[in-house]
């Protein structure tokens, strides 16, 4: 088994951690007596050879016969050969993705050298090792003349379920690498064939091997698929080494056949089924379609809203979080919602939410008055569903994070029942300790703006507090002039040279000059950064001996930098020359249907330039009939953005005529 490789000079070699003296020991444990202990030595080897990709190290071709020796061996512990094969399956697929630079140059003689051993494995005794080969020839990069004869013979002889359906997937893609001709030819019709399998998953297997040459098919094949993922059968998924998956897995896997909206397959895996896993998939995709396309919402909500009543809290939570993340398009289906505020029923996760509380959170979403007695509840309540801090979440397509806001990032929007939450929101300030919160309280009182006013009492008191006046002061600046009663005391700070305080003295008070002499130190101390960007903004011509700065910095680099800069100068300047341009090129990709963060404010400064921004509105003009949903963060975050930025589109396009 070991031939050759104590030739090999090892300490020459490197992988993800250094030096490869250390992988003649890790082989050696492969095939130790202790099957344990040789689980473990070929996870190592797993970390240490390929990590997390992105390169062919020069340890992996001189591995290579060694770890195909081990798989092949009857007599090293089954769980260890598997993940030898999990490594080099790996390994090859990585080869046919990285650039030439990353691929070590032995890895493809070492390879070709190995293919046939990886051949014979799909004739050995265990199941488990055919199933892992043949998944490997799927995703390497061989030829299709070279894998498809072994695999058409193994499709022939394989008796095993779950590893034919691995054989099926692998014959599609190794067909994909074979040129048009006779061979291809046969395998194809082999695959068409097995669309009228008598077994639905075999069905379902050919379509997905299929698929990448006939990207059309899945339409025309929806029916099969909706039978076989709906079918009790697919849990045999579960054991195949290319899907690993079973009901939600193979849902999100067969989805993610269709291109653009499919509301079809997604409408038939929402009928009613017996398996709550089924049901819960169901939303899950669901989840996944409407986080990209908006067109889909209006089939979708009613389907919704019907699972509110399922006797399984997780189909009820994940219905009701799912009719929050649309918000203001389900206000229909409030009273529905409404039904579930006293279901304490919670998911099985570690912050065991509450359907109850993903009803609180729709309403509060469809700024519906019966979220305000459960939100005034969960703010004196220390266990909460709700997140204990603002989270984000990647934009993942067909992929719908289930989660929960923070509490005040659901009181924040919720400016129009400040007068209900106020006598709350004031006992939470009188008792907190932890001045994370009191931020968070005190931004969502910034965000109410002259809503918020009842509350400038108690922000008086946390402005003499050396602690708190921070966050009460941004506070008081969202409030504005409503909270004017602080002025002496922010002029105070002001004059201590605190940058903030005179800020939110100019807020409260509208005399600007504590603020631009915070300015002048901060400038002479630092230059110009990008918080005091925006205040030379809300300043205006008060601000204007700064245009010159700002005009340099209207071409930084950084767009954020750039926006805030091109939106000062306009504001203290009244330059649209320069102004315009820098704000649009922030805003160039959304055309295409490309969202970032920053073109939010990008948007709302040139719908405040008005006119002067018409080149933007008319670069931007179509973008509101795009269906694909304008997001850069997964779960909640995502609608709540595409609602964001096509508000402010329709300001800019409005006030450009």
């Amino acid at each position: 088994m070991w031939e050759g490789m104590d030739a090999v000079d090892w300490a020459a070699l490197g992988h993800n951690y250094g030096s490869a003296e250390d992988v003649p020991d890790l082989l050696r444990r492969c095939a130790g007596p202790d099957p344990d202990d040789a689980v473990d030595a070929a996870f190592d080897l797993l970390n240490l050879l390929f990590h997390q990709g992105g390169w062919i190290c020069s340890a992996a071709p001189a591995a290579l016969p060694s770890l195909l020796r081990l798989a092949a061996s009857p007599v090293v512990p089954l769980p260890s050969r598997r993940v030898v094969l999990e490594l080099v399956s790996r390994l090859a697929a990585e080869a046919g993705r990285v650039a030439e630079r990353f691929l070590d140059r032995g890895w493809q003689s070492a390879w070709e050298q190995a293919l046939p051993e990886v051949l014979v494995l799909l004739t050995d005794p265990a199941s488990e090792i055919r199933r892992d080969s043949a998944h490997l020839l799927g995703v390497c990069e061989s030829p299709g003349e070279i894998v498809l004869p072994a695999l058409v013979r193994c499709w022939q002889a394989e008796v095993d379920p779950a590893t034919r359906l691995d054989v099926v997937l692998a014959l599609g893609k190794a067909v994909g690498r074979e040129p048009a001709g006779p061979r291809a030819t046969e395998v194809l019709e082999v695959l068409r064939g097995l669309l009228d399998a008598p077994e639905a998953q075999t069905r379902l297997a050919a379509v997905h091997a299929l698929a990448p040459a006939d990207p059309d098919l899945p339409v025309h094949q929806v029916g099969v698929l909706l039978e076989a993922v709906r079918d009790p059968g697919v849990e045999l998924w579960r054991h195949t080494s290319s899907v690993e998956a079973g009901v939600q897995g193979v849902h999100q896997w067969t989805a993610a056949l269709f291109t653009g909206p499919s509301p079809v397959f997604t409408l038939g895996l929402l009928k009613d089924h017996p398996d709550v896993d089924q049901r819960v998939g169901a939303l899950a995709q669901a989840g996944g379609l409407l986080a990209q396309w908006r067109s889909v919402s209006a089939g979708l909500l009613a389907v919704l809203a019907a699972r509110l009543d399922d006797p399984a809290p997780e189909v009820r939570f994940r219905a009701a979080e799912l009719l929050a993340c649309l918000g203001p398009a389900a206000v229909d289906h409030a009273d529905e919602v409404a039904v579930l505020l006293g279901d304490t029923a919670a998911r099985d996760t570690r912050k065991r939410e509450t359907v109850a509380e993903a009803a609180l959170w729709a309403l509060a979403r469809m700024n519906d008055p019966r979220c305000v007695p459960g939100l005034i509840e969960l703010m004196a309540d220390t266990r909460s569903g709700f997140a204990a801090g603002s989270a984000h979440y990647p934009d993942t397509a067909g992929l719908h994070h289930v989660v929960l806001p923070a509490i005040h990032e659901v009181l924040g929007r919720l400016p129009d029942h400040a007068e209900l939450l106020l006598p709350a929101i004031g006992e939470q300030l009188d008792a907190v300790t932890d001045d994370r919160v009191l931020d968070r309280l005190c931004e969502v009182l910034a965000d109410w703006g002259p809503a918020a006013k009842g509350a400038v009492p108690q922000l008086l008191g946390l402005l003499e507090d050396d602690r708190t006046w921070a966050a009460a002061a941004n506070a008081l600046a969202g409030i504005g002039v409503a909270g004017n009663r602080a002025r002496d005391l922010l002029l105070a700070r002001s004059n201590s040279g605190e940058a903030r305080a005179a800020w939110a003295y100019w807020k409260v008070s509208g005399e600007p000059g504590p603020a631009l002499e915070a300015l002048g130190r901060a400038d002479s101390e630092g230059g110009i950064t990008r918080p005091s960007l925006r205040m030379l903004a809300d300043l205006g011509p008060h601000a204007a001996r700064y245009a010159d700065r700002l005009r340099a910095l209207a071409s930084d680099n950084d767009p954020w930098t750039r926006v805030e800069a091109a939106h000062a100068l306009w504001a203290t300047a009244g330059d649209f020359e320069i102004s315009v341009p820098a704000m649009t090129s922030a805003v160039q990709e959304l055309a295409n249907g490309t969202y970032l963060p920053v073109m939010l404010p990008a948007v709302r400064h040139l719908a405040q330039v008005g006119h002067a921004a018409r080149p933007a509105a008319q670069l931007l003009r179509g973008v509101p009939a795009r269906d694909q949903r304008l997001r850069s963060n997964g779960g909640w975050r995502g609608f709540t953005q595409d609602e964001a930025i096509r508000a402010a589109l329709e300001e800019l396009l409005a006030a450009c005529g």
